[in-house]
């Protein structure tokens, strides 16, 4: 997959993917473990196709009684050297913080300092609006490795 070939519908995000023996243009719903795919001849085709999957599995999951999968919980695991972990569970004592608040500032950082992935306007005033945790968590720097103190 290029990167910048995503769709978004209803909360799902689809992959655009050329077969270039084919001719056909396919894609698949990322983060779920569902297997939803689709694919079209046009673009045109494959948004089309590319909802109607996605509204086919919500109605399909309606009819069985169940919840659709939701494609982020807003959990992961990340594994890291015990070492940075000491360092960043002292720095966040330090700010007086919690290690989740801190690890969570610095992954916001690192996608908004990417200009396709900084969210628009409207969407700045809504995460500081509704989620004081994350515009407190934004403000927090961790330590730059390998740079010591003056004394």
């Amino acid at each position: 997959m290029m990167p910048g070939k995503l769709m978004k519908y209803k909360d799902y995000v689809g992959t655009i993917e050329p077969d270039i023996d084919t001719g056909v243009l396919f894609g698949r719903v990322i983060g779920l473990r569902d297997a939803i795919t689709f694919q079209g001849d046009t673009v045109p085709e494959l948004i089309k196709a590319f909802h109607d999957s996605v509204d086919d599995y919500l109605a399909f999951c309606e009819e069985r009684g169940e919840s659709p999968e939701k494609p982020y919980s807003g959990k992961f695991l990340v594994r890291v050297h015990p070492k940075l972990h000491r360092k960043l569970a002292i720095c966040a004592a330090a700010k007086d913080v919690s290690l989740n608040d801190l690890v969570k500032g610095a992954l916001q950082r690192g996608v908004s300092s990417e200009k396709k992935d900084k969210p628009s306007g409207s969407e700045k005033k809504l995460t500081a609006k509704k989620d004081p945790e994350t515009r407190k968590a934004a403000k927090i720097r961790p330590p730059i490795a390998g740079r010591s103190r003056k004394k």
